[in-house]
């Protein structure tokens, strides 16, 4: 028999960790000291404490490890636990290989720029909200703005409270000069009735959302929809629907720097 501190030599594991494996019941010693409380292990315990190192290595945890230990666990039951294991761990890698992507995007405008991106693209999901919505053919795009003049009478002569959720969502496949298809849109937080210019409705969740924050007039709008363009193809997404602007702040003036506008484009991997 072997005192813990030579089996952790023998073994190659830390004294520690044969401790929490005995209070697990992962693997025990073979004897201990009534007097003396020293574990004592066999070099036959081997075999087994290098299959609970192996699966952990596998990325299981030590209560997993602890039911595929179960000589009583059927086959089919460790097959599935493995296989599980095996889909995280291929998310995981997808996870990783995205997050390189971005690095190598990031790199590459960096080195295109010589300086770091004037803006930070990050995806996220976005849930479904319940808005008040007007959408029609514009001759240009500021002219949204008379949608929301719209809206918000509307509001009034309602008595409803608008939401803080203001956005405009652009349909047109690509950018236009006139008879743009424009909708301003409006959270609301009680129901209210549809008109004929006036649609409620919920807005549909999206599981990827690309989104930058521009903090700048709606004039230089472009440059951000440019930066958010290149990182969306750089990074391997495709864009699968319109894009919003959601306004922080803003106002009818086209020319304030003040403002403050995140665009958004519903993306998914290429």
């Amino acid at each position: 028999m072997l005192k813990i501190g030579d089996f952790s030599k023998l073994s190659q594991v830390s004294v520690k960790a044969l401790r929490l494996y005995d209070q697990l019941g992962l693997i025990k010693p073979v004897d201990v000291d009534n007097f003396t409380g020293y574990r004592y292990y066999s070099a036959e315990q081997l075999p087994r404490l290098n299959r609970i190192l192996a699966l952990k290595d596998l990325g299981f945890s030590l209560e997993q490890i602890a039911k595929l230990l179960d000589e009583n666990l059927p086959s089919t039951e460790i097959r599935g636990m493995l296989r599980l294991k095996q889909a995280e761990l291929q998310h995981l890698v997808e996870e990783e290989q995205a997050r390189l992507l971005r690095v190598e995007a990031r790199l590459k405008q960096i080195e295109q720029e010589d300086n770091m991106p004037n803006y930070e693209v990050v995806i996220k999901k976005v849930e479904p909200i319940k808005v008040a919505s007007i959408r029609e053919k514009l001759p240009d795009y500021p002219s949204v703005g008379q949608l929301y003049d719209e809206l918000l009478t509307y509001f009034n002569q309602q008595g409803v409270k608008k939401g803080t959720y203001c956005a405009g969502i652009w349909h047109d496949p690509g950018y236009k000069d006139s008879n743009v298809d424009g909708e301003a849109v409006i959270s609301i937080e009680k129901d209210i009735s549809n008109t004929e210019r006036i649609r409620i409705y919920e807005l549909p969740r999206f599981e990827k959302m690309a989104c930058l924050v521009h903090h700048r007039s709606y004039n230089t709008l472009n440059q951000a929809y440019a930066a958010l363009v290149s990182w969306i193809e750089g990074n391997g997404y495709q864009i699968i629907g319109p894009n919003r602007e959601v306004y922080i702040t803003g106002g009818n003036e086209q020319d304030n720097e003040c403002y403050i506008t995140e665009v958004q484009f519903p993306v998914t991997k290429a």
